[in-house]
Parts: structure tokens; C-alpha cells; sequence
């Protein structure tokens, strides 16, 4: 069986950076008030800088995938909370995707925060950046509560099957379906595609636009030919279902450019030209292994060579499932 993406807990990476965040605390390097300790990171940060990607992105291009985290004194995690990431706010968000040419971004709300959006809230309404969002709701949210998020910007609710801080569950689905049509809202599954294959029909019924992150958690080395990638293929033959290009090291571990995921992009893309978009899943919290992000836009180069679809996956199908004006 498959573990929960948020537990790498054995990657080489990941030993290195935990024991340095317990030696910097032994010495003192970290502290804070007794009555409101300081959560030693669990996970690495995103590289601080990047370089300027060699695929220059069209203007309008957005980012619909990524998160902000911290400050940790201002925005506290859950108690339960299955990594701790380091502070990766939003100026650290604006400086990196300004290097990378992005103009638009989507933000999803962490696992580790639950149902408390007060980070990306006050991201949201910084005017730092053109955002929309995609909410965990709890789930009893009202219909007044899901008109509140959507003037603040959110467009979409996340059903999270992978993680260990899952939230929403697929029971949920069918209510939220119905909250969220008038206001022309998907859901978004960040699942194996095993698990929505589980629930085909039921899923398939839903009335609502159905966005499957990160390529659906298949596995790279399976090959073209595997059951879960045809089963992916086969959804996204379905008119309302569309897919994230984003987090390669989530079914790739060929870092830092994961070549065995170009095949599987051009077969996806010869399947669902028209509803697919792409993120970076910046600060990268689960990742099995640290990209830089200047890659992950070079990467385009070789998953849609084609300039006018890659436009239209970056630039005029994000304007459409987001609602940007």
C-alpha cells in the first residue's frame, strides 16, 4: 500500500536537514516565549533563489499551484500537523515567481493549517499579487461562508486523499458539489488515481468541474502502459475533468529534471489539450526530492514543445477555471 505523500521520512535530504534543525535548537539558534514554543521545521525549505528560467513564459502566465507558509508566530499550524515547513511567505513567494516571468497565481490551502485560511487570506488581500484560491473547507461550510471566500477570491475546494492531514473526505463531495455550482467552482482531488478510480462513478457524477492534482500520484516507472495511467487517461477523456501539471517528484525520481515524465505529458496533453494547467507547487513541502523552480519552467520546453498549446495551458485555460478577469 502506498504511504501518505507527507511521509518521506527516510529520504537522504530529509535526514540531513532534520538533523541539522535539531542542532541548531540544541544551540540555542531558535527561540521563542515558553508559552508559545517555536515548531522545529520537519521539511526543507525551497531554494531562496533561483535563476532566470531559459523558456521565457507569455505574459498572463499563472501558477496554479502553490502555498504559503508562516510566518509560524503570526499563523500557527494544527497540533496533528504531519510536517512543520519552514517560513515561506508571501514576499518569499513574489520574489521567486517574478524571476520566473509568472503573473498570476493560484493558492491551495496546506493541510497543516486545516481549515484555518488566515494565511492565504492575508496573502490574498496584500494586493502583492494576482491570486485566486482553492479552500479545505470544514465540511458543514455555509453557503454564506463559500459567498465570503469567493469575494475574497477562491475558487475551488480541495478533497485531499494522499495526505496525512486529509481534511474533506470523498464522502464530502456531493454536498460541496452543490454549495459551490452557482458560483462555477471545482473540486480538486489531490489523490492517487487508484483512489478515485475506487469511486469512478460517483466522482464522474459530480456536477462541478474536477481538477486532479499532480498527475494523479501515478508512478513514472510503471511505464505508459501501467493500469493507473490508463485509468488517468480514461477520466480525463470526460468533459469536466482536468489535471495539474505539477510535482513531478510526486510520481518521478529521476531529480533533478525528471525526463520520465516528458512521455506521460504528451500523452496527456494529446488527450486533454484544453483542460490541463500547470503549477509549481512552490515551497515544494512533500517533495521526494528539491527542485530548482527555474527547472520546472524549463521543463515546458520539453513537455509542450508546441508555443500555442503551451500558451493556452499557462495563460487562457487558468484564466477560464479560475475566473481571472
Amino acid at each position: 500500500m502506498k504511504q501518505p505523500i507527507d511521509s518521506h521520512l527516510t529520504t537522504p535530504s530529509r535526514r540531513i536537514f532534520l538533523k541539522s534543525c535539531a542542532a541548531a535548537a540544541l544551540a540555542g539558534a531558535v527561540s521563542r516565549a515558553a508559552d508559545a514554543p517555536l515548531r522545529q521545521p520537519t521539511v526543507p525549505p525551497a531554494k531562496r533563489e533561483t535563476r532566470t528560467p531559459r523558456v521565457k513564459l507569455p505574459a498572463g502566465t499563472c501558477d496554479c499551484h502553490a502555498h504559503i507558509f508562516g510566518p509560524q508566530t503570526q499563523y500557527p499550524y494544527i497540533a496533528d500537523a504531519a510536517y512543520i515547513p519552514p517560513d515561506q511567505t508571501l514576499d518569499d513567494y513574489v520574489r521567486v515567481h517574478k524571476t520566473l516571468g509568472v503573473d498570476r497565481g493560484v493558492l491551495v490551502q496546506p493541510s497543516v493549517y486545516g481549515a484555518d485560511h488566515s494565511a492565504m487570506i492575508a496573502a490574498m488581500k496584500s494586493g502583492k499579487f494576482n491570486f485566486r484560491g482553492v479552500a479545505v473547507t470544514a465540511p458543514d461550510v455555509t453557503a454564506k461562508q463559500i459567498e465570503e471566500f469567493h469575494q475574497i477570491g477562491f475558487r475551488g475546494i480541495r478533497i485531499n486523499l494522499a495526505s496525512k492531514n486529509r481534511g474533506l473526505s470523498f464522502e464530502d463531495a456531493s454536498k460541496l458539489a452543490q454549495l459551490i455550482k452557482p458560483l462555477g467552482w471545482h473540486l480538486q482531488f489531490f489523490a492517487n488515481v487508484k483512489s478515485i478510480a475506487a469511486v469512478e462513478d460517483r466522482f464522474l457524477a459530480l456536477p462541478v468541474n474536477l481538477v486532479i492534482d499532480h498527475f494523479g500520484v501515478i508512478d513514472a516507472a510503471a511505464g505508459l502502459d501501467s493500469p493507473e495511467f490508463k485509468t488517468l487517461l480514461r477520466l480525463l477523456e470526460r468533459p469536466n475533468v482536468w489535471m495539474k501539471l505539477s510535482g513531478p517528484y510526486h510520481i518521478s525520481k529521476q531529480a533533478p529534471l525528471a525526463p520520465d515524465v516528458t512521455p506521460f505529458v504528451h500523452r496527456i496533453t494529446a488527450t486533454a489539450p484544453d483542460r490541463l494547467v500547470w503549477g509549481t507547487d512552490w515551497p515544494h513541502p512533500t517533495a521526494a526530492w528539491m527542485p530548482d523552480d527555474a527547472d520546472l519552467v524549463d521543463m515546458l520546453a520539453d513537455w509542450i514543445p508546441d508555443e500555442a498549446l503551451r500558451k493556452r495551458i499557462l495563460v487562457d485555460t487558468p484564466a477560464r477555471l479560475y475566473q481571472f478577469a
